[in-house]
C-alpha cells in the first residue's frame, strides 16, 4: 500500500519548471486530441454522405440502363405479342426464342417466368428452364421468384437480391427490372450485377479512411512538433534562467566571501591594534607594580601576569587566524608555513610543508581561497582524522597552482551518501571558494585497506600574475 502513495508523492513533488511545462502542454494535448476527434468524425461523416450519394447515383444509372435494356426487348417482341391471342403458343414460342437470343455483356440476358413460377427463358442458365421456382430465395433469405412475379403483376419495378454470375459462378449483388405481359401472365425482366459499384464504393470508403488517418497523423505530427517547440523553448528558458541564477548565486557567494574577508580583516586589526595593545599595556603596568612589591607578596600578581600573557598570545593567534598579516605582506607560501608551524606546535601532529618558488605569483583572491582551504583542512584533521602525519605542498604547473594536503588519518565517506550522515559546512565552503575561482577540488579518501585523505585544490592560470606585477 505504501508504493502507490510513494509514487503519488513523487508526482506531487515535481519541480516548478516541470509544473510550468505541464500547464503549458496539457491544454495543447487536450486541444489536439479533441480536434483530432472532431476532424476525424466530421471527415468521416462528410465522406460517408459523399459515398452514399455516389452509390445512389451509380445505382440510379444502373437502373436507367436496365430500363433501356427492357425497353429494347419489349420493342423487339411487341409486334408478335400485340397481334397474338392469350393462348397463341406459336407466338409465345417466337417471343421466347427472340428473348433467348438477346444477350449483352458477359452476364446480361433476359428471363421470363409465368405467374405460376415456371421459368420459360434463361439463356445463360438453361438449367432453370422448365422448372418451377416459387419460393426461391437468395443466401440472405430474400425472396426472388415470388417477388419478381408480384412486381410484374403490379405494373413492374426493381428488385435487389444475390444471384450467381454466369461468367464466374460466383455470387454477387444484382438489381433486376421486371415488367408484365399481362395477357400471357408472364413476368419478363433482366438484371445487372452491381459488384463493380460496390467495389468502387468500398474503394472510395477505404480511401476516405486512409485520408482521415493521414489527416490525424498530420495533426498528431504538428502537435508533436508544437510540443517539441514548447519543450525546447521551456528548456532554453530554463537553461537561461539557471545560468542567470548561477551567475547571480556566484556573485552573491563572492560578495559574501569578500564581506567575510573584509570583516575578518577588520576584526583582526581591531584585535591586534586595539585589544592586544591594551592588554600589553595592562601587562606592563602589572610588571611595574610587581617590581615595587616585595617578592613574598607578588606571587598572585605573577599568576595574573602569566594569565594575561597567555590571553595576549591567544588574541594574537585569533587575529592571525582571522587575517594573517604575513599573507598580505609576504605571500601565500610564508603564510602556509606559519600556519603549519602553529598547527604542529598546537596539536603535536607531525606536519610538513613543501613549496617551490612560483615563476608567477597568485592574485589576492587565489591566495585567500587557498589559505582558507588549508585552514579548513587542518581544522578537520585536528577534529576528526586522528592523524599522526600531515604533508602540505604548494606547487605551480602548466595548468595553474595546486595545493595538496595529505594525512594518514581514518578517512571519510566521499562522495557523501544520500542516506548517510551529512557533512559539515567545511567541505562545502572549500568547494564554493574554489568554484568562485573557476578551479577544481578533488578529495581522495581511505578505501580498499588504505588510510588517510588527500585534498587537492587547483586554481587556473588566470589567477597567476606576471612576476613584475607581484614580487611577494
Amino acid at each position: 500500500m505504501t508504493r502507490p502513495f510513494a509514487s503519488l508523492r513523487n508526482i506531487m513533488t515535481i519541480g516548478y519548471g516541470q509544473k510550468v511545462f505541464l500547464l503549458a502542454t496539457l491544454p495543447l494535448v487536450i486541444a489536439v486530441f479533441l480536434i483530432s476527434i472532431v476532424v476525424a468524425r466530421q471527415s468521416t461523416q462528410l465522406a460517408e454522405r459523399e459515398i452514399q450519394a455516389l452509390e445512389t447515383q451509380l445505382i440510379a444509372t444502373k437502373r436507367e440502363e436496365l430500363k433501356n435494356y427492357l425497353s429494347i426487348a419489349r420493342t423487339a417482341v411487341v409486334n408478335t405479342y400485340g397481334r397474338a391471342a392469350p393462348d397463341d403458343e406459336a407466338a409465345k414460342l417466337t417471343v421466347t426464342q427472340e428473348l433467348s437470343s438477346m444477350l449483352y455483356g458477359q452476364d446480361g440476358y433476359f428471363f421470363v417466368f409465368d405467374y405460376d413460377g415456371n421459368n420459360l427463358v434463361a439463356p445463360r442458365q438453361t438449367d432453370l428452364i422448365g422448372r418451377n421456382w416459387l419460393g426461391l430465395t437468395d443466401p440472405n433469405g430474400t425472396a426472388i421468384t415470388d417477388e419478381l412475379i408480384r412486381i410484374a403483376r403490379t405494373g413492374g419495378g426493381f428488385h435487389s437480391f444475390v444471384w450467381t454470375k454466369p461468367s464466374t459462378g460466383e455470387q454477387a449483388s444484382m438489381i433486376a427490372y421486371v415488367n408484365g405481359f399481362q395477357d400471357w401472365r408472364w413476368a419478363i425482366g433482366t438484371g445487372i450485377f452491381i459488384d463493380d459499384v460496390l467495389e468502387n464504393v468500398a474503394a472510395s470508403r477505404a480511401e476516405v479512411q486512409a485520408r482521415v488517418k493521414r489527416t490525424s497523423f498530420y495533426i498528431v505530427a504538428i502537435a508533436i512538433v508544437a510540443l517539441m517547440g514548447v519543450f525546447l523553448t521551456g528548456m532554453l528558458l530554463n537553461i537561461r534562467e539557471r545560468r542567470l541564477a548561477d551567475v547571480k548565486l556566484k556573485e552573491l557567494t563572492q560578495r559574501i566571501i569578500d564581506t567575510q574577508e573584509e570583516e575578518r580583516g577588520r576584526v583582526a586589526r581591531e584585535l591586534h591594534d586595539g585589544i592586544s595593545q591594551m592588554l600589553v599595556g595592562v601587562r606592563y603596568a602589572l610588571e611595574l607594580t610587581r617590581r615595587k612589591l616585595d617578592p613574598q607578596s607578588s606571587d598572585s600578581l605573577d599568576k595574573g601576569i602569566e594569565g594575561l600573557s597567555q590571553t595576549i598570545q591567544e588574541v594574537r593567534r585569533i587575529s592571525r587566524d582571522l587575517r594573517p598579516g604575513v599573507l598580505d605582506d609576504l605571500g601565500l607560501g610564508p603564510a602556509l608555513q606559519a600556519l603549519t608551524d602553529d598547527f604542529r606546535a598546537r596539536t603535536g601532529i607531525n606536519t610538513e610543508f613543501e613549496t617551490v618558488v612560483f615563476r608567477n605569483r597568485l592574485d589576492q583572491d587565489a591566495r585567500i581561497a587557498l589559505y582558507r582551504i588549508a585552514q579548513e583542512a587542518l581544522t578537520n584533521i585536528e577534529r576528526h582524522a586522528g592523524a599522526r602525519q600531515v604533508v602540505m605542498s604548494l606547487k605551480g604547473h602548466r595548468h595553474g597552482a595546486m595545493l595538496r594536503i595529505a594525512d594518514d588519518g581514518v578517512g571519510m565517506v566521499w562522495p557523501p551518501s544520500k542516506h548517510g550522515p551529512a557533512h559539515g559546512l567545511g567541505l562545502r565552503n572549500m568547494q564554493e571558494r574554489i568554484e568562485q575561482l573557476g578551479g577544481s577540488l578533488r578529495i581522495t579518501t581511505a578505501r580498499n585497506g588504505q588510510t588517510g585523505t588527500i585534498i587537492e585544490a587547483q586554481v587556473p592560470l588566470t589567477h597567476l600574475l606576471n612576476p613584475q606585477k607581484e614580487t611577494a
